[in-house]
């Protein structure tokens, strides 16, 4: 999950600011939590308080043990560093791994298990898509995760996956909440 930005168009503190009686950054990691994998990596950066959330979150729905935070100390550069930092640190033998924003809550656990199965059919990497429009966590495979760990500057995996092309597997989601990200205070009362 990248944690890391500023949030500056927020005003700051944006994954720790109030959300439905939580930080958040809960929103995004009780989606991460539903997902099959054997850990969550939550990757900080610029708001410290970011890791201390992060860490009450899993102790209260009992996930610690599969919590792992690390910090991109280079995050300033933006998007790229946190997912290159994120990458880095997945174990050796990971087969795929979900790429989770911090700041998007209402991603629904039911399409994390098809994106699961697209990339188990053979597809280098998966996303979910609503109404013609691709949305997140993406599932990137094995294959893709040598480019995550070389990636640079703040466009994050946007190159990666326009390279795939059709290869990109998109699931169809009929929730809006793959797209619903908080950029602003304003976007806290938005969908849902």
């Amino acid at each position: 999950m990248l944690a890391g930005g500023a949030g500056s168009r927020f005003g700051g503190g944006k994954l720790v600011a109030p959300w439905r009686g939580g930080a958040l950054i809960d929103g995004a990691l009780a989606a991460a939590f539903a997902a099959p994998a054997r850990s969550v990596t939550v990757v900080t950066g610029h708001d410290a308080r970011v890791e201390a959330a992060a860490r009450a979150f899993a102790e209260r729905t009992d996930e610690a043990a599969r919590l792992r935070v690390v910090h991109a100390p280079d995050h300033a550069e933006g998007m790229g560093a946190t997912l290159r930092t994120g990458a880095a640190s997945l174990p050796a033998d990971t087969v795929g791994a979900f790429v989770f924003l911090g700041d998007m809550p209402l991603i629904p656990p039911a399409i994390l298990p098809a994106l699961a199965a697209a990339l188990a059919a053979g597809a280098p990497a998966a996303a979910p898509r609503f109404q013609g429009q691709r949305g997140h966590p993406v599932l990137f495979g094995q294959a893709l995760l040598p480019e995550l760990r070389a990636l640079k500057g703040d466009e994050g995996a946007r190159a990666v996956l326009r390279a795939l092309g059709d290869r990109l597997a998109l699931v169809e989601s009929d929730d809006e909440g793959v797209l619903v990200d908080i950029d602003r205070p304003s976007d806290i009362g938005g969908p849902r």
